[in-house]
């Protein structure tokens, strides 16, 4: 009997390997690239080996994201679990004499042949939970289904506070709390508790000068997060150490004016008065040199990425990729408003990176991470068969 075997062209397999990639996705995503290369050579051309890094950080991130585009979402539920327990218990083990790593008074990374930030797992470990958990409840869902999810939420980030690490734990609290809304989270919830917290933000401000007193200690809060808060409300009261990232940040985002000064021309980057010019603080440099014209161009490519990943979240076909979705493309608002708050003086500062713009290796592949999660979720509502 004679068998034919049909060899499959690499036209073919190339279709089936690219086929359903969202294009108006990945532009948004090469956008972002391109700027925050421009942006990094200005930065840190000067820096030793940082620009050659950040270029092999944003290839690692685009093949995560293009490993992470083959996983259909079926997969990724199947791993929800497991991926979850294993970041909890991975940032369990940032305590244990021996394998936790201590940097700059921070206990949050691990030793395993090299440092890693157990932490950074749980960015997309916990909204990836949520969404299996909501599945699970779909079509009963109850108030109690919210508590447990509340506690499924709470008890990572309890931890990497503890570390201490309040930015990455308000990355992971965030990410969550996109899961609850999309969720169906009632806005008899939502709406008070956004009251309770513009509330409690104006009479920190108001107060700013009772609390801020020496002597003064406040709850829950170790004493440099409260250094912070304070050197926010009023940055004068530390020029030379806290105070000194915001009132720099704030004088190269002025001088920028309109158009910026030019490529590689920003005194304020160049004569090196922005602190971590080419990580926390690269937006500052960005708007020295390319000015209101530049962060137009910057904030058009966020808006861009993020409405493409909500239609994309939108069309999802379960109630888990519509969940995920949600909560990945929001984790980008998050990473964006943070930066550019805490760079410009409006939040705190607490080490977030600006998305595909600052340097950063871990997460950098975390971001890749979500990208890629967003694109398995759109090739799965375009791979359907109709």
């Amino acid at each position: 009997m004679n068998t034919v075997f049909e060899r499959a062209s690499p036209w073919l397999i190339l279709r089936r390997i690219f086929g359903g990639f969202d294009i108006a996705l990945l532009l948004a995503v090469l956008m972002l690239a391109s700027i925050g290369l421009v942006a990094m050579y200005s930065a840190g051309y000067d820096q030793g080996t940082r620009f050659p890094d950040h270029v092999r950080n944003l290839l690692l991130a685009f093949g995560v994201l293009f490993l992470a585009s083959q996983v259909p979402p079926q997969r990724l539920q199947q791993l929800a679990v497991p991926l979850y327990v294993a970041g909890l218990l991975l940032v369990l083990m940032t305590a244990v004499p021996g394998l936790g790593v201590t940097k700059k008074g921070a206990t949050r990374w691990i030793r395993v042949g090299m440092d890693i930030q157990p932490s950074e797992i749980l960015k997309i470990a916990m909204p990836l939970m949520l969404a299996w958990w909501f599945q699970k409840r779909e079509g009963m869902l109850r108030v109690a289904d919210f508590f447990v999810a509340a506690l499924l939420l709470l008890a990572p980030v309890a931890i990497v506070i503890k570390q201490p690490d309040l930015g990455t734990a308000l990355l992971i609290l965030a990410s969550g709390i996109y899961v609850f809304f999309f969720a169906g989270l009632s806005w008899k919830i939502v709406v008070p508790a956004l009251l309770l917290a513009t509330a409690a933000v104006t009479a920190l401000i108001v107060s700013e000068h009772r609390i801020c007193a020496p002597g003064v200690v406040w709850p829950l809060l170790r004493a440099y997060q409260q250094h912070r808060v304070c050197t926010l409300l009023d940055p004068t009261t530390d020029p030379l150490g806290k105070g000194f990232h915001i009132i720099q940040g704030m004088i190269a985002i002025g001088s920028g004016g309109i158009s910026g000064k030019g490529f590689m021309q920003g005194t304020q980057t160049h004569l090196e008065f922005i602190p971590e010019r080419t990580t926390d603080f690269i937006f500052a440099a960005f708007c020295e040199e390319f000015g209101l014209a530049g962060v137009v161009v910057l904030l058009l490519a966020f808006i861009f990425l993020i409405f493409r990943g909500l239609m994309i979240a939108a069309e999802a076909p379960t109630v888990f990729t519509r969940l995920l979705g949600g909560a990945v493309t929001m984790s980008f608002f998050t990473y964006a408003f943070v930066n550019m708050g805490m760079v410009s003086g409006i939040l705190p500062v607490v080490g977030v990176p600006l998305p595909f713009v600052s340097y950063g290796g871990t997460a950098m592949v975390t971001l890749g991470l979500g990208l890629g999660i967003l694109m398995s979720i759109a090739r799965s509502r375009r791979l359907m068969p109709s």
